[in-house]
Protein backbone atom coordinates (compact mmCIF):
# COMPACT_ATOMS: atom_id res chain seq x y z
CA UNK A 1 0.00 0.00 0.00
CA UNK A 2 1.28 3.29 -0.48
CA UNK A 3 2.78 5.99 2.00
CA UNK A 4 0.43 8.59 0.93
CA UNK A 5 -1.62 10.66 3.95
CA UNK A 6 -4.36 9.78 1.53
CA UNK A 7 -5.82 7.11 -1.15
CA UNK A 8 -7.36 8.07 -4.03
CA UNK A 9 -8.99 4.76 -5.95
CA UNK A 10 -11.74 4.09 -8.57
CA UNK A 11 -13.85 1.29 -8.17
CA UNK A 12 -16.65 1.06 -11.13
CA UNK A 13 -18.28 4.56 -10.60
CA UNK A 14 -17.35 5.20 -7.46
CA UNK A 15 -14.54 7.04 -6.26
CA UNK A 16 -13.01 6.09 -2.57
CA UNK A 17 -11.18 8.43 -0.39
CA UNK A 18 -9.20 6.82 2.20
CA UNK A 19 -7.12 8.05 5.29
CA UNK A 20 -4.21 6.42 5.18
CA UNK A 21 -2.72 6.72 8.66
CA UNK A 22 -3.91 3.77 10.67
CA UNK A 23 -0.96 4.21 12.58
CA UNK A 24 -1.88 7.35 14.02
CA UNK A 25 -5.23 6.22 14.53
CA UNK A 26 -6.12 8.03 10.91
CA UNK A 27 -5.78 11.43 12.26
CA UNK A 28 -6.16 14.79 10.42
CA UNK A 29 -2.67 17.13 9.64
CA UNK A 30 -2.68 19.29 6.43
CA UNK A 31 -1.22 16.85 4.43
CA UNK A 32 -4.78 14.61 4.92
CA UNK A 33 -6.78 17.55 4.85
CA UNK A 34 -5.42 18.38 1.42
CA UNK A 35 -5.62 14.97 0.04
CA UNK A 36 -9.48 14.86 0.95
CA UNK A 37 -10.50 18.20 -0.79
CA UNK A 38 -8.37 16.99 -3.57
CA UNK A 39 -10.06 13.56 -3.87
CA UNK A 40 -13.46 15.42 -4.14
CA UNK A 41 -11.91 17.65 -6.91
CA UNK A 42 -11.07 14.52 -9.39
CA UNK A 43 -13.99 13.08 -8.44
CA UNK A 44 -15.74 15.90 -9.80
CA UNK A 45 -13.64 15.75 -12.70
CA UNK A 46 -14.47 12.48 -13.73
CA UNK A 47 -17.69 12.33 -15.24
CA UNK A 48 -17.94 8.44 -15.12
CA UNK A 49 -17.58 8.91 -11.31
CA UNK A 50 -21.32 8.89 -9.53
CA UNK A 51 -20.32 8.24 -5.88
CA UNK A 52 -17.83 9.05 -3.48
CA UNK A 53 -16.52 7.10 -0.80
CA UNK A 54 -14.54 8.14 2.69
CA UNK A 55 -13.36 6.47 5.58
CA UNK A 56 -9.77 5.45 6.73
CA UNK A 57 -7.11 2.67 6.16
CA UNK A 58 -7.23 -0.52 8.55
CA UNK A 59 -9.80 -1.51 11.31
CA UNK A 60 -9.36 0.73 14.26
CA UNK A 61 -9.99 4.34 13.15
CA UNK A 62 -11.89 6.06 11.13
CA UNK A 63 -10.73 9.16 12.04
CA UNK A 64 -9.84 9.81 16.04
CA UNK A 65 -9.64 13.62 15.03
CA UNK A 66 -6.67 16.00 14.60
CA UNK A 67 -3.55 14.93 15.21
CA UNK A 68 -2.54 16.54 18.27
CA UNK A 69 1.17 16.40 18.32
CA UNK A 70 3.35 17.93 21.04
CA UNK A 71 4.44 21.46 19.76
CA UNK A 72 2.56 21.55 17.29
CA UNK A 73 -1.28 21.77 18.72
CA UNK A 74 -3.62 23.99 18.14
CA UNK A 75 -1.15 26.22 16.03
CA UNK A 76 -3.36 28.57 13.90
CA UNK A 77 -2.01 31.05 11.21
CA UNK A 78 -4.34 34.12 12.64
CA UNK A 79 -3.26 35.89 9.87
CA UNK A 80 -5.86 33.88 7.43
CA UNK A 81 -9.64 34.18 7.24
CA UNK A 82 -10.19 31.09 6.54
CA UNK A 83 -8.81 27.46 8.30
CA UNK A 84 -7.90 24.21 5.99
CA UNK A 85 -10.60 21.96 7.90
CA UNK A 86 -13.09 24.77 7.33
CA UNK A 87 -12.37 25.00 3.85
CA UNK A 88 -12.55 21.25 3.50
CA UNK A 89 -16.41 21.19 4.98
CA UNK A 90 -17.31 23.88 2.63
CA UNK A 91 -16.05 21.75 -0.06
CA UNK A 92 -17.90 18.68 0.62
CA UNK A 93 -21.37 21.24 1.25
CA UNK A 94 -20.84 21.93 -2.16
CA UNK A 95 -20.39 18.79 -4.07
CA UNK A 96 -22.63 17.79 -6.42
CA UNK A 97 -21.84 13.82 -6.67
CA UNK A 98 -23.22 11.74 -3.38
CA UNK A 99 -20.83 10.71 -0.57
CA UNK A 100 -20.75 7.83 1.82
CA UNK A 101 -18.90 7.41 5.03
CA UNK A 102 -17.39 4.01 5.63
CA UNK A 103 -17.05 4.72 9.09
CA UNK A 104 -14.88 1.38 10.18
CA UNK A 105 -13.50 2.22 13.26
CA UNK A 106 -13.06 4.79 16.35
CA UNK A 107 -15.00 8.34 15.06
CA UNK A 108 -13.97 10.66 17.17
CA UNK A 109 -14.04 15.27 17.00
CA UNK A 110 -12.93 16.12 13.64
CA UNK A 111 -13.62 12.84 12.22
CA UNK A 112 -17.68 13.38 13.44
CA UNK A 113 -17.17 16.89 11.16
CA UNK A 114 -15.88 13.89 8.37
CA UNK A 115 -19.00 11.93 9.38
CA UNK A 116 -21.74 15.16 9.19
CA UNK A 117 -20.10 16.43 5.85
CA UNK A 118 -21.02 13.31 3.64
CA UNK A 119 -24.49 12.62 2.73
CA UNK A 120 -24.85 9.06 4.26
CA UNK A 121 -23.02 6.96 6.26
CA UNK A 122 -22.32 2.84 7.19
CA UNK A 123 -20.82 1.94 10.59
CA UNK A 124 -19.57 -0.86 11.91
CA UNK A 125 -21.55 -2.03 15.02
CA UNK A 126 -18.23 -1.70 17.49
CA UNK A 127 -17.65 1.51 16.26
CA UNK A 128 -16.81 4.33 19.17
CA UNK A 129 -18.11 8.19 18.65
CA UNK A 130 -17.28 11.26 20.88
CA UNK A 131 -16.21 14.75 20.73
CA UNK A 132 -13.88 14.90 23.76
CA UNK A 133 -12.80 18.52 23.06
CA UNK A 134 -13.51 19.64 26.30
CA UNK A 135 -10.83 17.65 28.00
CA UNK A 136 -8.55 19.59 25.98
CA UNK A 137 -9.91 22.51 26.61
CA UNK A 138 -11.35 23.50 23.65
CA UNK A 139 -14.71 23.24 21.41
CA UNK A 140 -15.97 21.03 18.43
CA UNK A 141 -16.35 24.40 16.65
CA UNK A 142 -16.12 23.76 13.65
CA UNK A 143 -18.44 20.42 13.96
CA UNK A 144 -20.90 21.73 15.10
CA UNK A 145 -22.04 24.00 11.75
CA UNK A 146 -22.52 20.52 10.48
CA UNK A 147 -23.77 18.75 13.66
CA UNK A 148 -26.44 20.56 14.94
CA UNK A 149 -28.37 20.60 11.84
CA UNK A 150 -28.67 16.53 11.90
CA UNK A 151 -28.44 15.55 15.65
CA UNK A 152 -31.13 16.69 18.09
CA UNK A 153 -30.41 19.75 19.99
CA UNK A 154 -30.29 18.12 23.58
CA UNK A 155 -28.28 15.00 22.36
CA UNK A 156 -25.55 17.70 20.59
CA UNK A 157 -25.25 19.91 24.05
CA UNK A 158 -24.69 17.20 26.35
CA UNK A 159 -21.59 15.54 23.67
CA UNK A 160 -20.13 18.19 23.45
CA UNK A 161 -20.39 19.25 27.17
CA UNK A 162 -19.49 15.96 28.53
CA UNK A 163 -17.00 14.84 26.05
CA UNK A 164 -17.96 11.21 26.53
CA UNK A 165 -17.93 8.50 23.91
CA UNK A 166 -21.15 7.00 22.24
CA UNK A 167 -22.11 4.09 20.56
CA UNK A 168 -22.74 3.27 16.81
CA UNK A 169 -26.45 2.75 18.15
CA UNK A 170 -26.70 5.72 19.81
CA UNK A 171 -25.11 7.74 16.78
CA UNK A 172 -27.64 6.09 14.15
CA UNK A 173 -31.00 6.61 16.74
CA UNK A 174 -29.88 10.26 16.47
CA UNK A 175 -29.46 10.17 13.05
CA UNK A 176 -25.82 10.39 12.12
CA UNK A 177 -25.97 7.18 10.43
CA UNK A 178 -28.28 5.55 7.73
CA UNK A 179 -27.25 1.81 8.47
CA UNK A 180 -25.23 -0.10 11.34
CA UNK A 181 -23.96 -3.47 10.44
CA UNK A 182 -21.50 -6.16 12.61
CA UNK A 183 -17.73 -5.04 11.14
CA UNK A 184 -17.73 -8.11 8.88
CA UNK A 185 -20.66 -6.76 7.07
CA UNK A 186 -19.46 -3.69 6.63
CA UNK A 187 -18.23 -3.68 2.85
CA UNK A 188 -20.69 -5.34 1.45
CA UNK A 189 -23.35 -2.52 2.78
CA UNK A 190 -21.19 -0.01 1.51
CA UNK A 191 -21.30 -1.58 -2.09
CA UNK A 192 -24.87 -1.86 -1.83
CA UNK A 193 -25.41 1.59 -0.85
CA UNK A 194 -23.25 2.47 -3.90
CA UNK A 195 -24.91 0.25 -6.21
CA UNK A 196 -28.53 1.76 -5.27
CA UNK A 197 -26.71 5.57 -6.33
CA UNK A 198 -24.93 4.33 -9.19
CA UNK A 199 -27.86 2.79 -11.26
CA UNK A 200 -29.93 6.32 -10.83
CA UNK A 201 -29.84 9.22 -13.14
CA UNK A 202 -26.82 11.09 -12.19
CA UNK A 203 -28.37 14.20 -13.46
CA UNK A 204 -31.06 14.05 -10.82
CA UNK A 205 -28.59 13.25 -8.35
CA UNK A 206 -26.76 15.96 -8.79
CA UNK A 207 -29.54 18.84 -9.95
CA UNK A 208 -31.38 17.49 -6.47
CA UNK A 209 -28.79 17.58 -4.26
CA UNK A 210 -27.41 21.59 -5.74
CA UNK A 211 -31.48 22.28 -4.83
CA UNK A 212 -31.34 20.81 -1.16
CA UNK A 213 -28.18 22.83 -0.79
CA UNK A 214 -29.90 25.73 -2.15
CA UNK A 215 -33.32 25.68 0.08
CA UNK A 216 -31.43 24.60 3.74
CA UNK A 217 -31.79 28.35 3.94
CA UNK A 218 -35.35 29.14 2.67
CA UNK A 219 -38.49 29.38 4.21
CA UNK A 220 -41.40 27.28 2.52
CA UNK A 221 -42.56 30.00 0.43
CA UNK A 222 -39.05 31.26 -1.17
CA UNK A 223 -38.52 27.06 -1.51
CA UNK A 224 -41.45 26.15 -3.07
CA UNK A 225 -40.74 28.93 -5.91
CA UNK A 226 -37.49 27.43 -6.06
CA UNK A 227 -38.79 24.60 -6.61
CA UNK A 228 -41.25 25.13 -9.23
CA UNK A 229 -38.52 26.45 -11.72
CA UNK A 230 -36.15 23.86 -11.08
CA UNK A 231 -38.23 20.99 -11.79
CA UNK A 232 -39.24 22.14 -14.98
CA UNK A 233 -35.51 22.56 -16.25
CA UNK A 234 -34.47 19.28 -14.44
CA UNK A 235 -37.80 18.16 -16.99
CA UNK A 236 -35.65 19.07 -20.38
CA UNK A 237 -32.76 16.88 -19.46
CA UNK A 238 -31.75 13.86 -21.63
CA UNK A 239 -31.87 11.77 -18.15
CA UNK A 240 -35.54 12.99 -17.75
CA UNK A 241 -36.47 12.19 -21.41
CA UNK A 242 -34.45 8.84 -21.39
CA UNK A 243 -36.05 7.79 -17.98
CA UNK A 244 -39.81 8.27 -19.29
CA UNK A 245 -38.94 6.45 -22.56
CA UNK A 246 -37.54 3.70 -20.59
CA UNK A 247 -40.57 3.35 -18.64
CA UNK A 248 -42.93 3.51 -21.62
CA UNK A 249 -40.88 1.19 -23.34
CA UNK A 250 -40.52 -1.08 -19.80
CA UNK A 251 -36.85 -1.25 -20.41
CA UNK A 252 -33.37 -0.25 -17.96
CA UNK A 253 -32.36 3.35 -18.59
CA UNK A 254 -29.41 4.39 -20.40
CA UNK A 255 -28.01 7.49 -18.45
CA UNK A 256 -25.72 9.59 -20.28
CA UNK A 257 -25.84 12.41 -17.05
CA UNK A 258 -27.08 14.96 -19.51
Amino acid sequence: MSDAPVLHDKRGHAFWITINRPDKRNALNASVIAGIVDGFRRAHEDNDVRAIVLTGAGDKAFCAGADLQPGAGFAFDLSQPNLAYADMLRTAQNATKPTIARINGVCMAGGIGLLCMTDMAVAADNVVFGLPEVKVGVFPMQVLSLLQAIAPPRLVREWCFTGEPFTAIEAKYAGLLNHVVPAGELDARVEWLVGRLTDKSPTAIRRGKYAMRAMASMSFDQGIAYTESQIALLAMTQDAKEGLAAFAEKRKPVWTGK
